[in-house]
């Protein structure tokens, strides 16, 4: 079996993030169509990077579907994002 959380994580290790949550959401989508075609998973991050510092939502969710592509579609189904700046996810901005 795939870890597909570790695999997650160690990629995501590229950007350097002050703080990584991985959750797998799969069990809630048992027997989803889309799932049940590509074997992939429900995944939510919780990145919070230097990295997206000067780019906005959409271009914060480039940079984590670039480091995640090999993983998607037969991995990783669907993917919730959550990308912050330090500042941001500690409320200074």
């Amino acid at each position: 079996m795939v870890d597909t959380a570790g695999a997650i994580r160690e990629r995501l290790t590229a950007l350097a993030p002050e703080s990584l949550e991985v959750f797998d959401d799969s069990a809630d989508h048992a027997g989803h169509a889309g799932a049940r075609e590509t074997g992939g998973g429900h995944f939510q991050v919780v990145v919070v990077a230097r990295a997206f510092e000067g780019l906005g939502r959409l271009a914060r969710h480039r940079v984590v579907y670039d480091a995640l592509r090999d993983l998607m579609p037969h991995a990783i189904h669907a993917l919730a994002i959550v990308a912050q700046t330090p500042e941001e996810a500690s409320g200074r901005s």
